[in-house]
């Protein structure tokens, strides 16, 4: 299930959280992790969950409560790797203090040798997410 976490909402409304003007990062997130919308707030949440090298989005825009970016390559995904979620957070340059935006469900397997993945956001009206 893809959803906003409960403590980037509260960050939104207390100026916590600028996703046009922050510097946000997407994860990919084996399926080994189960997020919890609730309690989970960092990007230390996530363990030890994640794969690949974390990409910086670039071109933001948060047009009436509709966010969106560029699509994304992830490269350094080792060979059968099974992804559950795109996570979203804010870098802070602490995963202790980084806080998580959005788990977007991916279900996305590599393939024997494949080490690059590409995400391409949907371009339907809530693109990557709508509040």
């Amino acid at each position: 299930m893809s959803a906003v976490y409960d403590s980037a909402r509260a960050a939104f409304l207390t100026g916590g959280i600028n996703l046009v003007s922050d510097t946000v990062k997407a994860a990919l997130v084996k399926t080994t992790y189960t997020p919890s919308y609730g309690t989970h707030q960092f990007l230390s949440d996530l363990g030890a969950n994640t794969t690949g090298t974390d990409q910086t989005l670039s071109s933001k825009t948060a047009t009436a409560g509709v966010f969106d970016a560029a699509d994304l390559s992830f490269s350094g995904v080792p060979a059968s790797t099974t992804v559950g979620y795109i996570v979203l957070y804010k870098d802070t340059g602490s995963a202790g203090t980084s806080p998580l935006v959005c788990a977007i469900d991916a279900s996305l397997t590599t393939g024997g040798s494949v080490s690059t993945i590409g995400v391409t956001w949907d371009n339907g009206a809530s693109r990557i997410f709508k509040l």
